[in-house]
């Protein structure tokens, strides 16, 4: 049977306009155990002057690590989000996560395929993931970290689309990050479905509600969103989707992907009565 355990994406404090530091420390007077830092390459200014919480790989690994400690939290996973068809981006960007991520005891960083180049074609558009994610498998090897995949984009928004991307690359270090948002906003496929079709491969879940209001609006229109509500408030039946990933057997992080600082709050009270339940 699969361990659900609770965690944070640190984009619940982006609108509060809070720094890393702030966000960890916030995550925790919140209950949270686990978090999931963003992380970027290179030095950026609103990160520098601690109005936004991404997290620069520039500095030592070991500060990030430092950092949570002193307040009580662990690192689940990275958000190591990269252009897997721009390999020039995405290879540093996606094995300095690995890095990090082994350094902090994290055992997942998550990504998706992100944005296709206009003058690209799908079976090139393949082959480029091919290589990025080769180069990552190879580096997740070493430090024994999960790189997993997520429904975030034009060839993810279905189950057949993702594994295909999962499957380029014959490697137990290649696996999914399951969004319930993302891939309800596709609108492609019955997202419990979906789930079905991938759960073997998941390790990992962003979980991510959505309001009726703007699933009303955008569902099959985008293929994905950056957070949702609070966890309980909109359209994702979470006893279903538990339902269907209980049967793993590992332990299974619910990363919440929310707007707010009072929606985090909102979004761990609802998981704790659901797991109890």
């Amino acid at each position: 049977m699969a361990k659900f355990k609770i965690a944070v994406n640190m984009e619940f404090v982006r609108s509060a306009d809070k720094g890393f530091e702030a966000g960890v420390k916030i995550a925790a007077e919140l209950g949270y155990k686990y978090i999931e830092p963003m992380v970027h390459t290179g030095w950026e200014l609103l990160s520098e002057v601690h109005y936004f919480h991404s997290y620069s790989m520039e500095q030592d690994n070991l500060l990030m690590k430092e950092i949570c400690g002193k307040y009580g939290v662990k690192v689940a996973s990275i958000s190591g989000h990269s252009p897997l068809m721009r390999p020039e981006a995405a290879v540093p960007r996606l094995t300095r996560a690995i890095e990090l991520a082994d350094v902090c005891g994290a055992r997942f960083v998550n990504t998706d395929e992100m944005v296709k180049p206009d003058w690209m074609k799908d079976a090139f558009a393949h082959e480029v993931m091919r290589y990025t994610l080769t180069r990552a498998a190879q580096c997740a090897a070493r430090h024994k970290v999960y790189v997993c995949i997520e429904p975030h984009g034009i060839y993810t928004r279905t189950s057949k689309g993702l594994l295909k991307i999962v499957r380029l690359v014959d490697s137990p270090w290649i696996q999914v990050n399951w969004d319930t948002g993302n891939s309800y906003l596709a609108g492609a496929e019955d997202p419990y479905a979906g789930l079905e079709a991938v759960r073997d491969y998941v390790y990992h879940v962003h979980a991510k509600d959505i309001d009726m209001k703007q699933g009303a609006a955008e569902r099959g229109k985008v293929t994905g969103t950056p957070v949702g509500c609070a966890c309980g408030d909109g359209v994702v039946e979470w006893e279903r989707v538990l339902k269907i990933l209980s049967p793993l057997d590992r332990e299974i992080f619910l990363s919440v992907e929310c707007g707010t600082i009072e929606q985090a709050d909102r979004s761990i009270c609802f998981l704790r009565k659901l797991l109890k339940r």
